[in-house]
């Protein structure tokens, strides 16, 4: 799972356009908000990775997704139109959402 997060903090350095897309309208300086979110899941997937630090990251985790949330919603709300994908996959980000949220919560609790 920290793989996961590093790769996906990397890719708001790589395609930072793409993410700024679903920051939603009343958020000001999107750039910024993409590459300071890039850099909490970079370091919180590497603190996931270490025991002495997973607890922290996994808690960290929880909360920046649940600060990410308004993007999924606001991709959800335009049914897809901010990425230019499905109304499904939109809506299907949501729920998605938890499920990242309650895996988090579990590597909260495994040393």
């Amino acid at each position: 799972m920290g793989m996961f997060y590093v790769m996906a903090g990397y890719n708001h350095f790589i395609s930072p356009e793409w993410y700024a897309l679903i920051v939603p309208p009343f958020l000001p300086y999107k750039y910024l908000i993409v590459y300071i979110s890039g850099v909490f899941e970079i370091m919180l997937g590497i603190l996931l990775v270490f025991s002495k630090t997973r607890q922290f990251a996994a808690l960290g985790l929880i909360l920046f997704l649940i600060a990410v949330f308004p993007s999924n919603i606001y991709l959800a709300i335009t049914n897809g139109k901010a990425l230019e994908v499905s109304s499904f996959l939109a809506w299907a980000r949501l729920p998605v959402q938890f499920i990242f949220i309650g895996i988090a919560y579990w590597h909260s609790k495994v040393n």
